[in-house]
């Protein structure tokens, strides 16, 4: 059954050395959302398909992702992200990055439209290095709106965990903040924010704008 956001019992702060900030934030609110936005700076093929697998309610066509995310990829998941989302792809995955089940579910979402993909990148002298927005926000059946800001990898790994804190504003707690949070998102969305420019993720690898690497800093 889903929940709406106001009745899973959210903290205003989760932190490594006292919670499970997957487990405890991450999850229920990914589960009990019908639309999740999310700005970060790396993006990988598991964290999407975590996302994916984790909305319960995915199934019945009803919820959706939308993300903006920096234009720096792993060249191997670079080529996986790009067949994902051109244009009705169907032909099988190998499996050599996760399971086939997982990416063929992945790709049946892209496909009905339930999860899309922006690329932000700078485009001024006065903003050094590229893209590291760091908020978030869950939308329930209700019109809840749940924003957090302070964590930038979104692996889901229970292997690599990184010591951090997520601060959590909620509709009904703190409107105003979630109200200039989600401005903030849909503005980078539609591309009228200062100092950045935002491309749908196709037309910035056609492009050629984005950047690839097999070692980036960031193991996602």
């Amino acid at each position: 059954m889903i929940l709406g956001l106001r009745d899973i019992g959210l903290r205003e702060e989760y932190r490594s050395d006292r919670d499970d900030i997957v487990a405890e934030f991450f999850f229920p609110c990914l589960s009990n959302c019908i639309e999740y936005d999310r700005c970060v700076d790396f993006l990988s093929i598991q964290t999407l398909a975590t996302i994916a697998m984790t909305f319960e309610n995915f199934s019945s066509g009803k919820a959706k992702l939308r993300m903006i995310t920096g234009h720096r990829f792993k060249t191997r998941e670079l080529g996986i992200l790009t067949k994902l989302f051109s244009e009705k792809y169907t032909k099988k995955f190998d499996g050599k990055l996760i399971k086939d089940s997982k990416i063929q579910k992945l790709q049946d979402l892209i496909n009905n439209g339930q999860i899309e993909l922006k690329v932000a990148i700078t485009n001024s002298e006065d903003v050094a290095g590229s893209f590291s927005e760091r908020i978030g926000l869950f939308l329930d059946k209700d019109d809840q709106i749940v924003a957090f800001v302070g964590t930038s990898k979104e692996s889901f790994s229970t292997q690599t965990l990184d010591f951090e804190s997520v601060d959590v504003f909620t509709s009904w707690n703190d409107k105003s903040r979630v109200d200039r949070k989600r401005k903030d998102f849909e503005e980078l969305w539609e591309n009228k924010t200062k100092y950045v420019e935002v491309y749908d993720f196709l037309f910035a690898e056609q492009s050629g704008l984005l950047k690839f690497s097999s070692e980036w800093a960031y193991d996602i």
